[in-house]
C-alpha cells in the first residue's frame, strides 16, 4: 500500500516542478540537431489518449492507434477496430488519422491498415514585389499511409512492423519514401506490468523534386539537398498499482531519443472509473517549450452491442498555444449482449 500511494504522490507532486528546473538535471545532448530531418509530421501525437498522457503509449496495452505508436501491442485488440483522430494545430492547420486493425482468430496475429494526412489549405502566392500576393495561390501537404502486421511469440511477447509510404507535396514539388516501423511488447502478470522498446519512422532520406521556370522560357527540374526522416527510438514501462472493483490507476513512464533533437522523458497516468470513465494527465521533461502538463479525458459508451470510446486531449505549448485533439474508436463486437 505504501509503495501504492507514493507512486501516487510522485506523479501528482511532478506535476508542480518547473519544467525548466528539472530539465536542467538532463543532458541536452541532441538539441544542435532540431531541424535536420523532413517529414516533420510524422512527429505530431495522431492519439488523444497519447497526447493526453504526454506522448507515454508505447507501454501501454493495444488500442485503434497501436497501428502508428506501436505495432507490437496490436495482438491486444481483440475485435475488429476502427479509429479515427483529428488534431488541431495553429494557423488553421489540420491532421486527420485514421487506422483499422483486424485480428485473427486465435488473437495471436492482427494486420492493419491507416492512413494520414496533414494539409496547409489555399495559400496566397507573395513575392518580394508583391508582399499582398499575385493573384495566385498554392497548396502544400503531406500524407502516409501503411500496412502493419504483429504477432504473439508467447503469452507474453509480441512484436510487430508497419511500412508507410510517405509523401509530401509544395506546389510543383514532390518527395516520396517509405518508412518503417518496428515495436515490441513484453507483458507480465504482476500488476501488469508491461516493457516496450519501439524504433518509429526508419527510412531513406528523401529530397524535394520538381519543376521551376528561372528564365521566363523553359523549366527546368531541380532537387533540394537530401534530409532524414525523423526517426526516433523508444523504451517505454507502464503498470497499474492501483486496482480495484470500480477504480483503477495506470502509471507509465517513457523515453524518446530522437536522431533529430535531445533526448527527453515522458510520464503519464490515467485514472478509470468502472472502464467507462477516464481521466488523463502526463508531463514531459527536456522538450523545449513543452513543460506544461498534458491533460484529456476519455468516455466509453455502446452504440448497440459495439462499444465506442470518444478520447479528447489537450496538449499546451508556450509559444504555440493549445493543441487539440479528438478521437472516436469503434470496436465491432461479435459476442451477443
Amino acid at each position: 500500500m505504501m509503495n501504492r500511494i507514493g507512486i501516487i504522490l510522485l506523479c501528482v507532486l511532478g506535476s508542480f516542478i518547473p519544467g525548466r528546473s528539472l530539465a536542467q538535471l538532463f543532458p541536452n545532448l541532441g538539441g544542435q540537431r532540431a531541424g535536420i530531418s523532413a517529414g516533420s509530421f510524422l512527429k505530431i501525437d495522431i492519439s488523444p489518449r497519447s497526447a493526453a498522457m504526454s506522448g507515454a503509449q508505447l507501454a501501454l496495452p493495444g488500442d485503434g492507434y497501436s497501428a502508428y505508436w506501436n505495432p507490437g501491442a496490436m495482438t491486444s485488440v481483440k475485435s475488429l477496430t476502427v479509429s479515427a483522430s483529428s488534431v488541431l494545430l495553429p494557423s488553421g492547420l489540420n491532421q486527420s488519422y485514421a487506422a483499422l486493425i483486424k485480428p485473427s482468430k486465435d488473437g495471436d496475429q492482427a494486420w492493419s491498415f491507416s492512413a494520414m494526412g496533414l494539409s496547409a489549405g489555399e495559400m496566397i502566392r507573395r513575392t518580394e514585389f508583391m508582399p499582398e500576393g499575385t493573384g495566385e495561390t498554392f497548396y502544400a501537404g503531406y500524407a502516409s499511409s501503411g500496412i502493419g502486421y504483429s504477432r504473439r511469440l508467447t503469452d507474453m511477447f509480441s512484436f510487430g512492423v508497419s511500412l508507410r509510404y510517405v509523401g509530401e507535396y509544395l506546389e510543383n514539388f514532390a518527395m516520396h519514401t517509405a518508412v518503417a516501423d518496428l515495436g515490441f511488447l513484453y507483458t507480465t502478470d504482476f500488476k501488469d506490468l508491461r516493457f516496450a522498446v519501439g524504433l518509429q519512422n526508419f527510412g531513406t532520406d528523401s529530397r524535394l523534386r520538381g519543376p521551376i521556370n528561372t528564365s521566363g522560357f523553359a523549366d527546368r527540374s531541380i532537387q533540394t539537398d537530401p534530409y532524414a526522416m525523423p526517426a526516433v527510438f523508444r523504451m517505454g514501462i507502464s503498470m497499474v498499482p492501483l486496482k480495484t472493483e470500480a477504480w483503477s490507476l495506470l502509471t507509465t513512464v517513457q523515453v524518446d531519443h530522437p536522431g533529430d533533437n535531445a533526448a527527453n522523458i515522458r510520464m503519464g497516468v490515467e485514472g478509470a472509473f468502472k472502464n467507462l470513465l477516464f481521466l488523463r494527465g502526463g508531463w514531459k521533461i527536456n522538450v523545449k517549450d513543452q513543460w506544461i502538463p498534458t491533460a484529456g479525458i476519455g468516455v466509453k459508451s455502446r452504440m448497440g452491442k459495439h462499444p465506442l470510446l470518444v478520447d479528447y486531449g489537450i496538449e499546451p505549448h508556450q509559444r504555440l498555444g493549445l493543441i487539440q485533439r479528438m478521437g472516436l474508436s469503434f470496436v465491432f463486437n461479435s459476442e451477443s449482449r
